[in-house]
C-alpha cells in the first residue's frame, strides 16, 4: 500500500489497527485478571503496614526472572517481590478453579462430576501472586472452642446458614458463625446420631470406636463436617470429603473449625487414598447416585474399606417411603448382595452394611456375576489420576487367611508395626527406629516453636513428605491432627500411615493441593524442596503454594540441605515471612547430618489496602 493515496484504504487500515489493539488489550486484561498475576487489574498493593509485621506496601516490583536452581543459592540470587492477587481470589484453589474450566473450554461430563475433579492450570496460566485474606480477617479461634464457632469475617459466606436453617448446620450470631452439631439427617446433634450407630452395631458403651478397633472413617458428602467433629472425642479420626459444589465452602468451614477435611468428589477418578484405609464409610443424605455406572461409586468405597469394614447409609431409600425410594432400595440391595456385603443392622432411616473379611463369598458367586473381580494386574493402591474401575478388589492369599487387617487397637496402633510393612521390604526394626528418630525430632521442633506460640496455637498440621507417618505418630498425644502427604512418584507408604490409625493423601508438589487458602497452622517440609528440584519443577511455585495453604501467623518447618535454606531465605521478604530460628539437627541416623539444616519461619498477618478500607 506504500505510495498509494487512497483515503478509504488508509481509514480501513487505521480502523483495523484500532480494532486489533482493542481486541488484544481485552484479551490481555481478561486473561490476566483471571489467571495471571502481572496484570494490574488482578493485583493489589499491600497496605502501608502489615498487621503483625513491618513493611512498605509501595515497594517496586522486580522484573528479573527468578532462578530455581537450589544449588546456585550462593550466587547472589535476588528474589523479586511477589505481587498480591485481586481480593476476589482470596479463596482461590488453583486445581479446582471453575474459572479455569470455563476459560480453557474443557469438555467435561457434568453428570459424572468431572467439573469437581482436579484440573490444574498449565504453566502459563499459573498465578505468581500472593493470596490475600478477606477484609476483616482475624486469627482463627483456637481448638477446642473452634469446633463450635468461627469468625464470620474469615469465611464471609452465610448462605448455608439460611439454606439449612431447619437442620442446625450453622447459625450466624453477630461476628461469629456457630455450629450446633446438626446435619441433614441428625437435626438434634451428631453426638446422639453417632451413639445410635454404635448401638446398632452393639458396640460396648455405645462408643463407635469399638474399644479402639474402629479408628479411621471416610465421611462422603460431609456438609460442614460436624459428624467428623464429634467423632474426635471418641478417638476416631474422619476424612471429611466434599466437593466445592453448590454448597460452597463446606470444607473451608470444616478446616477453619480445626476438623480434618479434604476437597474431593466421587466422580471418575479414584480418591487419593490406598485400598483398605477405612474401618467405616459414612453417607448421610449425601446426594450420591450409588447405582450409576454399574455401581462404580460403591465399588470405590469397597476398595477403600478394610476387611469387615462398614458402610453406614442414612437416606430415605433405607426405609422406602415411596415407590421411587423402594425401587432404589431394591436395586441397591441387589447390588451390594452381589458385592458380598451383608446387612449388619437396619433401623429407621439407616442401614449399615458390612464387607466380608475374606474371599469365600467372592469365590462362591455364580460365573459371570456382576460386578466382576478386578484383574490380577490391577493395583488397588494406584490412585493419583487413576480412573475408577467397576470391579471388586479381592484379598491377597495372605489377607484371605488372616481374615482381617491384623491391626492393633488405637492408640497402640500408632506405634505398632503394621502388617503391610512387608509390602515395602521394611523390617520391624526399621519401623521402630524411624518412630524413635521422629519422636526426638518432633520434641526438638516443639522446643523451637514454644517461644513463639502457645500450646493451643497449632491445630491443623500438614506433613508434606510423610514417609511412614512417624512425624504424625509422635504428635498423637497433642491436640492436633496431621494431613500426611505421600508423593505420587515414591513408595506408596500411605497405606502404612492409614494402618497406623492416621490419615493422609497422595499428591505431587509440582501442583497445587486440594485445599482452600489459609487452612493449615503448620507445614513440615522434609526434603520437599530437594525433591521438587530433582523433578525439574518450580521451587518458587512451591513457596507460593505453601504461603497459600498457611494461615497468617502460622509456621513452616523446613528440614533440608543448606543450599535450600539459603534459597528460601532470599524469598522471606517477598513472602512476608520472618525467620524464627535456624538450627542444626541433633545427631541421629540422618545421612550427611552436617549438610542438613532445620529452618523455622512464621507467616505475618497482612491485609491489602483495599481489604483495610473494606473492613473499616
Amino acid at each position: 500500500m506504500r505510495g498509494r493515496g487512497d483515503e478509504s484504504q488508509k481509514k480501513n487500515l487505521i480502523t483495523g489497527l484500532c480494532a486489533a489493539a482493542i481486541f488484544f488489550g481485552f484479551l490481555y486484561v481478561y486473561n490476566g485478571s483471571i489467571f495471571g498475576s502481572s496484570t494490574p487489574s488482578a493485583l493489589r498493593k499491600l497496605g502501608s503496614s502489615y498487621l503483625g509485621g513491618d513493611g512498605d506496601g509501595d515497594e517496586k516490583q522486580e522484573d528479573s526472572t527468578s532462578k530455581y536452581s537450589l544449588d546456585d543459592a550462593d550466587d547472589g540470587i535476588i528474589a523479586r517481590n511477589f505481587p498480591v492477587c485481586d481480593d476476589r481470589h482470596s479463596e482461590l484453589i488453583p486445581c479446582l478453579d471453575r474459572n479455569l474450566i470455563y476459560q480453557l473450554r474443557l469438555k467435561l461430563d457434568l453428570s459424572l462430576m468431572e467439573h469437581y475433579e482436579r484440573h490444574c492450570p498449565p504453566p502459563e496460566r499459573r498465578f505468581n501472586c500472593l493470596i490475600p485474606p478477606p477484609p476483616g480477617y482475624k486469627i482463627p479461634i483456637k481448638w477446642p472452642k473452634s469446633r463450635d464457632e468461627v469468625w464470620k469475617a474469615n469465611i464471609p459466606h452465610t448462605h448455608l446458614a439460611h439454606e439449612k436453617s431447619d437442620q442446625n448446620w450453622m447459625v450466624v450470631k453477630g461476628e461469629k458463625i456457630v455450629f450446633p452439631g446438626g446435619g441433614t439427617h441428625f437435626h438434634y446433634g451428631a453426638d446422639k446420631y453417632i451413639a445410635s450407630l454404635a448401638n446398632m452395631l452393639k458396640f460396648s458403651d455405645n462408643n463407635l470406636n469399638n474399644d479402639g478397633n474402629l479408628r479411621t472413617v471416610l465421611d462422603v458428602g460431609c456438609g460442614v463436617a460436624s459428624f467428623g467433629a464429634y467423632l474426635l472425642s471418641s478417638n476416631i479420626i474422619a476424612m471429611s470429603l466434599a466437593p466445592n459444589d453448590v454448597h460452597q465452602n463446606q470444607i473451608q468451614f470444616a478446616l477453619e473449625r480445626g476438623i480434618p477435611a479434604y476437597l474431593g468428589v466421587l466422580g471418575t477418578k479414584r480418591l487419593p487414598y490406598p485400598s483398605r484405609s477405612f474401618e467405616l464409610a459414612h453417607c448421610s443424605r449425601c446426594r450420591i447416585d450409588w447405582l450409576q455406572r454399574d455401581g462404580i461409586l460403591l465399588l470405590e468405597l469397597d476398595r477403600l474399606l478394610r476387611p469387615g469394614g462398614y458402610f453406614a447409609y442414612s437416606s430415605p431409600e433405607a426405609y422406602a417411603q415411596d415407590e421411587e425410594d423402594l425401587r432404589i432400595w431394591r436395586e441397591m440391595s441387589a447390588l451390594v448382595e452381589r458385592m458380598c456385603w451383608r446387612i449388619a443392622e437396619k433401623k429407621n432411616q439407616t442401614v449399615i452394611w458390612q464387607k466380608p473379611v475374606n474371599n469365600d463369598c467372592y469365590m462362591g458367586r455364580e460365573p459371570g456375576t456382576q460386578p466382576p473381580l478386578c484383574r490380577s494386574d490391577d493395583d488397588p493402591d494406584a490412585v493419583y489420576g487413576v480412573a475408577m474401575e467397576a470391579c471388586i478388589t479381592p484379598y491377597s492369599n495372605n489377607d484371605h487367611k488372616v481374615k482381617g487387617s491384623g491391626l492393633a487397637p488405637w492408640p497402640a496402633r500408632a506405634t505398632a508395626p503394621p502388617p503391610r510393612l512387608a509390602d515395602f521390604g521394611y523390617s520391624k526394626d526399621i519401623f521402630e527406629k524411624d518412630t524413635e528418630i521422629w519422636q526426638k525430632r518432633v520434641d526438638n521442633y516443639w522446643s523451637l516453636l514454644s517461644p513463639k506460640t502457645s500450646p493451643d496455637g497449632i491445630r491443623n498440621i500438614m506433613d508434606m513428605k510423610a514417609n511412614m507417618g512417624s512425624f504424625a505418630a509422635a504428635l498423637k498425644n497433642k491436640p492436633v491432627w496431621v494431613m500426611n502427604v505421600v508423593t505420587e512418584d515414591g513408595p506408596n507408604t500411605l497405606k502404612i500411615i492409614y494402618d497406623r490409625g492416621l490419615i493422609g493423601s497422595i499428591h505431587s508438589w509440582c501442583e497445587a493441593y486440594s485445599t482452600y487458602p489459609r487452612t493449615y497452622d503448620l507445614l513440615h517440609a522434609w526434603t520437599v524442596f530437594s525433591d521438587v528440584e530433582r523433578k525439574g519443577c518450580s521451587a518458587e511455585d512451591l513457596l507460593i503454594e505453601m504461603d497459600r495453604m498457611l494461615r497468617p501467623t502460622g509456621f513452616i518447618i523446613i528440614r533440608d540441605k543448606k543450599s535450600v535454606i539459603e534459597y528460601v531465605k532470599k524469598y522471606l521478604a517477598a513472602l512476608h515471612w520472618e525467620e524464627v530460628t535456624t538450627a542444626n539437627p541433633t545427631s541421629d541416623s540422618e545421612q550427611d547430618v552436617d549438610e542438613v539444616v532445620v529452618f523455622v519461619v512464621q507467616k505475618k498477618l497482612w491485609l491489602t489496602s483495599e481489604s483495610l478500607r473494606n473492613s473499616e
